[in-house]
């Protein structure tokens, strides 16, 4: 764990997150707005304040059962409340869904990237390391989470978007059961996301992250 006080550890891991989760939410809006649909934007959710984008069970729920049940040493993710988007409005029908719903991980991959570099090739100090390091971690742990293809999580859309009409079966499937899957993966299945953001992030800063 980190070498600053376990308290501070966790309120810096939570604004991480929160933050984090809020850039996430803000580039599917801002997609969404420059492919031609202002519903994100006139619902007054294109701004870095929390509150708006809070969800309940996403935001504030899982992150603090994910501590408690990997003890502070597993991956801690979650959601926020989806922003607004009528597709309808989309300038590209064909791949509009798909490109607001990539914005959200590829927005946590950019943080992850831009911290990570500069994790591995600049030098800092123990103490700013071990935050970026928090940042990094995190940031893999929100991408790789949601890219899971399961709704209501941006991987299920994504799928959706790729998959063609006569597999709607599936996406019909997913949509009933797929918050079930969602929980059960949470739970009994965590440590394989686990291992996919410690692949990631060794793969991108050189070694394994500095908060274990």
């Amino acid at each position: 764990m980190l070498t600053m006080e376990p308290f501070l550890s966790i309120i810096f891991s939570l604004i991480v997150l929160l933050f984090s989760v809020v850039i996430h939410e803000i580039s599917h809006g801002f997609v969404a707005l420059y492919l031609g649909d202002p519903t994100a934007k006139l619902a007054g959710r294109l701004t870095l304040n929390p509150l708006r984008h809070l969800d309940p069970f996403g935001s504030i729920i899982l992150p603090l059962l994910l501590f408690l049940f990997t003890a502070g040493n597993g991956p801690i993710f979650g959601w926020a409340k989806p922003v607004p988007v009528n597709p309808y409005n989309f300038r590209n029908q064909r791949w509009g869904d798909f490109l607001v719903s990539i914005a959200g991980p590829a927005s946590n991959f950019a943080l992850a990237l831009f911290f990570g570099l500069a994790l591995r090739f600049l030098p800092l100090s123990d103490q700013l390391a071990q935050l970026f390091s928090v940042i990094v971690f995190l940031n893999l742990g929100l991408m790789v989470f949601n890219l899971i293809p399961l709704p209501p999580l941006d991987g299920s859309h994504i799928l959706f978007a790729l998959l063609s009409s006569k597999y709607y079966y599936l996406k019909e499937m997913l949509t009933e059961y797929g918050f079930l899957l969602l929980l059960i993966l949470v739970f009994f299945g965590v440590r394989i996301v686990f291992l996919g953001v410690l692949f990631l992030y060794k793969l991108i800063v050189g070694n394994l992250p500095l908060i274990f």
